[in-house]
């Protein structure tokens, strides 16, 4: 019945999740358009049925029709019943991942998303899996609700801070598919975007591999580090204007603050702004102070963020 509507929708790539989905909304379709056939029909036949045909005609007093009433009444909470029932049976299906779903943990925050894998790599913006087997997304907030929402899946689910939410999908075939956040979340929700990334499962364990396991120089775990935590969502690494001051040639530069004091940017500023970024707002970002991370990255990971920016000449 889905298959109807098809055209209002973009092509499912995850049956399994999606069907059920597809097939309800097609459902709904269908009936709302025989309603309105026939309401329309109704509509036409009584106007011209009923038209006044003289100033003498009267309009009758109809108090009430039992059976019409109960018939009206009965019919749509048939459909209501159905259309639950149905709906349900999906909703009980997304939230029953198979045994052998493979996890990946997604971490959301202001604005981006982080994919971590169980060899201990971490990526950002683009989630990678292998086509033809279930994966289960385990997922949680670092600070506001978001929203994890893949059209070409038909799953949604809200990613809370504080606990954990999961969803679980299966793509059949290697493609790309968008992935958009659905809860507002600030001043540039519409920019945290990501990509699922399907491969062909041998395809998926050669790109696994090379991702190792997060080691590498300080430098390049810092440059992973400020993708994984989406700090170029605010500030820019080439010198261009977002809603926070640029990282290029930030370090040993002199910054006016907005309490009019003068400082040089060293190890221990930045250090600060990224635990306490209140404590020192630069002139210009009074209204655009981002989010502490504290307890969110360790001393040693601030230090290879630091290493990196240093680089940023």
């Amino acid at each position: 019945m889905g298959g109807l509507f098809d055209f209002m929708l973009p092509e499912l790539e995850s049956p399994m999740t999606g069907a059920s989905t597809d097939a309800v909304m097609g459902f709904i379709h269908l009936v709302s358009f025989i309603l309105l056939i026939g309401i329309t029909i109704a509509l036409i036949y009584f106007a011209i049925k009923y038209k006044r045909k003289s100033e003498d005609d009267e309009t009758p007093l109809i108090t009430h029709n039992n059976t019409l009433e109960i018939t009206w009444s009965v019919i749509p909470l048939i459909l209501v019943f159905i259309v639950f029932g149905w709906g349900y049976k999906g909703w009980l299906t997304l939230q029953s991942p198979p045994d052998d779903a493979y996890e990946i943990h997604v971490s959301a925050f202001k604005w981006g998303w982080t994919f971590g894998y169980d060899t201990g790599a971490q990526v950002s913006n683009e989630v990678h899996v292998p086509a033809g087997r279930p994966v289960k997304l385990v997922m949680q907030s670092e600070d506001v609700i978001h929203s994890f929402y893949v059209p070409d899946y038909r799953i949604k689910q809200d990613v809370l801070p504080s606990r954990y939410t999961s969803v679980w999908f299966q793509a059949e075939e290697p493609g790309e598919s968008q992935v958009f956040c659905t809860e507002y979340c600030g001043t540039s929700h519409s920019d945290m975007l990501a990509k699922v990334i399907v491969h062909e499962p041998e395809d998926f364990k050669i790109w696994l591999a090379k991702q190792g396991s997060g080691g590498g120089t300080p430098i390049e775990r810092g440059e992973n580090l400020v993708g994984i935590h989406g700090c170029t969502s605010c500030h820019s690494i080439d010198g261009s204007d977002k809603i926070g001051p640029t990282l290029k040639g930030l370090f040993g530069k002199e910054e006016q603050l907005a309490d009019g004091a003068t400082i040089t940017v060293d190890e221990n500023y930045i250090r600060e702004s990224i635990l306490e970024p209140k404590a020192k707002i630069v002139a210009g970002f009074e209204n655009q102070v981002m989010t502490s991370f504290e307890g969110r990255v360790s001393d040693e990971e601030i230090s290879d963020i630091i290493e990196y920016i240093k680089t940023l000449e």
